[in-house]
């Protein structure tokens, strides 16, 4: 299995520390606010990525925050605090407002078909651990105080840019409109762990410390809620792209500060999803959430079906012309899957033609969870000669990792079709089987007229690539 590893910009092959064992970190929602479908699309492959370890064998441990203190609206230490605005905005406590959106988020997960992750911490459950590692780093030279904050001292590191060789003076203060110098650093890239002294007088969430009453700065919480669960050595950390510089930029450089060895091996990062003007966001727009795609009469499995169509390295565009063109694929997907359901029969699973086919998936797979190869490996299952049972055995394999629904989808679809069936007089049905054998026998003015006669009593027919189609008129 090869994987695209953003730190290397490389695609390598997978090797975990300890053979047949995954440990996994994903960067979790900050939950002042509904998640938009953009933060979700990351939250989608990620959960393809889980899901196909677990399909080729590996014993995966996942890993997930929920930022309920600590970030600021900006990636930098600037900015309204993101809870503190939700609570704001909606008259609540700020931990009113965090189990409020964390249980938002978590239901928009299950509707996207997404599996919670092994471990969800709270950052405000892990606040000791932060305060210990803080000390850690202080005791270790790579902390100072200044001002009454705790930061982390990127001059002391061999090499803090990791991600891209940036250049400091291109990430200057003035990179965004607004924003003002913090006098307390040594050096512009230096970062807080630790806020002593609230920059908001109402701040609601603070906490006893070495250095007096205070919080944690927001890339704190992901090392040490990743030491804590899943041990030194990461296997795989993942989130969406904007999150690689400072974010976790800042992560790994204090976690290998603080241990004295390379923390994560491969970093899996999730391209934005954009509208037709430019990024998603929660400000800009109509704000796209799960609920408002299922108000307008979207299933949320579409919205999945449209993000795995496309590779996840790729910034992907939203409009709803491409959601509907998604779901038109989606529905012819689920009658070909039912028509097959009808053929299925008695027969056993062709072993061999099951293999040949789950080949061309996983080998999709492989190639760095390339998800639109995968989808086009589940077309080709429909085309191979081979019998109902084996194709349908596959799309409930292939499934495992896609989560789409599929077999459950079409089961829906027979039975809509049976009710609708069982509505229909059995003249016209009669009527319908021997247009049928005059179409096999190339009688076509026959036909015409048995079309006619059935049009007569108040139903239309439309051949289709699923078969024949009744409805009343």
């Amino acid at each position: 299995m090869k994987l695209y590893n953003s730190l290397t910009h490389k695609t390598e092959e997978f090797v975990p520390n300890e053979p047949g064992k995954v440990k996994m970190y994903t960067c979790g929602p900050t939950v002042y606010h509904f998640a938009h479908i953009g933060n979700l699309r990351s939250y989608i492959m990620e959960d393809v990525l889980e899901k196909y370890m677990r399909y080729v064998g590996y014993d995966v441990k996942r890993v997930m925050n929920i930022t309920d203190v600590g970030h600021l609206t900006s990636d930098g230490d600037t900015g309204d605090d993101k809870m503190l605005k939700g609570a704001k905005r909606e008259h609540k406590t700020v931990m009113e407002i965090a189990r409020y959106y964390t249980d938002a988020f978590f239901e928009d997960c299950k509707k996207l078909n997404i599996k919670i992750p092994d471990v969800v911490e709270p950052a405000t459950h892990c606040v000791d651990e932060f305060i210990k590692t803080i000390q850690a780093l202080q005791e270790k030279g790579f902390a100072y105080e200044a001002g009454g904050n705790i930061y982390f001292d990127t001059s002391k590191l061999d090499k803090y840019y990791v991600f891209n060789d940036f250049r400091e003076e291109d990430l200057a203060v003035g990179v965004r409109e607004g924003v003002e110098e913090d006098t307390n650093k040594r050096n512009k890239a230096d970062f807080v762990l630790w806020f002593t002294k609230s920059k908001f007088d109402d701040q609601e969430l603070k906490w006893e410390s070495p250095w007096g009453i205070g919080y944690p700065g927001w890339h704190i919480e992901c090392s040490c809620i990743s030491m804590k669960h899943l041990g030194e050595r990461l296997d795989i950390h993942c989130g969406g792209i904007d999150n690689q510089f400072p974010h976790h930029t800042n992560e790994i450089a204090q976690s290998e500060a603080f241990l004295g060895h390379k923390w994560c091996n491969y970093w899996f990062h999730v391209h934005h999803l954009n509208t037709d003007d430019g990024k998603m966001s929660k400000s800009k727009g109509e704000f796209l959430t799960v609920s408002l795609l299922q108000e307008k009469g979207y299933l949320p499995v579409v919205y999945r079906f449209f993000c795995l169509q496309s590779h996840y390295r790729k910034s992907l565009v939203f409009s709803y012309e491409n959601l509907d063109n998604a779901k038109t694929a989606y529905d012819k997907l689920i009658a070909r899957i039912a028509q097959l359901m009808r053929a299925k029969g008695g027969a056993a699973v062709d072993s061999a033609a099951f293999d040949s086919l789950k080949a061309g998936f996983t080998a999709a797979m492989d190639e760095d969870i390339n998800t639109s190869n995968a989808v086009t490996a589940l077309y080709d299952v429909f085309k191979a000669d081979t019998d109902p049972a084996t194709k349908l055995a596959l799309v409930a394999d292939f499934d495992k990792v896609l989560s789409l629904d599929l077999a459950e989808n079409a089961e829906k679809l027979v039975a809509e079709q049976d009710a609708a069936a069982s509505d229909i007089p059995q003249e016209v049905l009669d009527l319908v089987e021997q247009r049928k054998a005059a179409r096999a026998a190339k009688d076509f003015a026959l036909a015409d007229s048995l079309r006619d006669q059935i049009s007569a009593l108040g139903y239309t027919i439309r051949e289709t690539r699923q078969g024949t189609e009744i409805t009343k008129n």
